[in-house]
């Protein structure tokens, strides 16, 4: 099998098998809704099979950095439908990443008496850098089991917005120690009801998004990202190997369009699950993680994954298809302009 083969992804054909990542890159407005260089960023990007979106915040709770874009307004839908037009008129194919960061919201982000919500409180070791200066996660609130009943309804709305934007699909974060991921592993998820101690209550939130997502979209238009190796945050599993098989199995249950797992090369080879969580799930995988071509070629021939997803390759090549197919050398990413707004190190790197 080639990285250039077409492949289905539950209810979407996609032409080739390489992916361009959710990479969060702040060009979005202060009301959080896509800009016309994002229309433009997306649509040279169109030859990728597939395309996933940055994450895109399903709640007004959920703030992550300035220019991070959501999906929970008419005015965020309307702005992403010119973005999804744009992708189409290109016959690219493009899904949305539906996000909440949970306890990784800053506290001056949220309006006066708001607080970080999570599974437990239990706050994210560390800080992120603002305009006045470096601020700590705060210890967010438990979430009471009417709340996540609501949390669950938010993700449904945004997947009956992310259609109305027209995308071809939806995947759920599930990994980077955000609000999904908090609830799956147990060493930021304490609670004592439905929603924690085993791996069926840890992995109840996570699975009743899909199962309620499903009831706008169907199974075969949602991904799920996973990163059971992620330790950002100082999140930490005992048992990843068993948490996220169990995951991989209930997904692979409800047939849905793939999974997507971060799996970096270098982790040592005793340590890696991809390829029993590809066994284990039985559809479409995609792997991210410091893929070379040379890689991807290799593990896609192998049967060790369907798909791979390419990320600061994507930042700095709109046309990585067409320089794999032809061999060509690759443009070099600026970090200095991942998150700096405009178009310069956006829209601006040249194409063969």
């Amino acid at each position: 099998m080639s990285l250039f083969s077409p492949i289905r992804l539950g209810a979407v054909e996609v032409s080739n098998r390489i992916v361009m990542p959710p990479m969060g890159r702040t060009r979005a407005d202060k009301d959080r809704a896509p800009t016309a260089l994002m229309e433009t960023y997306y649509a040279q990007r169109a030859s990728a099979g597939l395309i996933i979106s940055e994450g895109s915040q399903v709640s007004p709770l959920s703030i992550s950095r300035p220019g991070s874009p959501a999906i929970h307004n008419d005015a965020q839908v309307a702005a992403w439908r010119r973005v999804t037009d744009a992708v189409h008129s290109r016959n690219g194919r493009i899904f949305q990443q539906l996000s909440h960061h949970g306890r990784r919201v800053l506290q001056s982000r949220l309006t006066e008496g708001q607080r970080p919500i999570g599974p437990s409180a239990i706050a994210a070791p560390g800080f992120l850098e603002t305009k006045a200066g470096k601020e700590a996660f705060a210890v967010p609130r438990a979430l009471e089991i009417p709340e996540i009943v609501v949390l669950v309804d938010e993700y449904g709305a945004a997947a009956r917005n992310a259609e109305a934007a027209g995308f071809d699909g939806v995947e759920i974060h599930g990994a980077s120690g955000l609000l999904v991921d908090q609830f799956l592993r147990d060493g930021s998820n304490k609670r004592t009801d439905r929603y924690g101690g085993s791996v069926e209550n840890r992995a109840r939130f996570l699975l009743e998004i899909v199962d309620r997502i499903a009831t706008v979209l169907e199974f075969g238009r949602i991904g799920v990202r996973l990163a059971p190796h992620f330790q950002g945050d100082l999140i930490a599993d005992s048992d990843p190997a068993a948490t996220f098989g169990y995951v991989a199995a209930e997904l692979g249950r409800r047939r849905i369009a793939y999974l997507h797992l971060v799996e970096p090369l270098s982790l040592a080879e005793d340590k890696r699950l991809a390829a029993e969580l590809r066994r284990t799930f039985g559809g479409p995988v995609i792997v991210c993680g410091e893929f070379t071509l040379a890689d991807a070629q290799r593990i896609v021939a192998e049967g060790g994954a369907d798909l791979v997803a390419f990320g600061r390759a994507y930042i700095a090549n709109p046309d990585l298809v067409e320089r794999f197919r032809s061999d060509a050398p690759l443009n070099v990413p600026d970090p200095s302009t991942f998150y700096s707004g405009g178009a310069e190190g956006y829209v601006d790197y040249p194409t063969l």
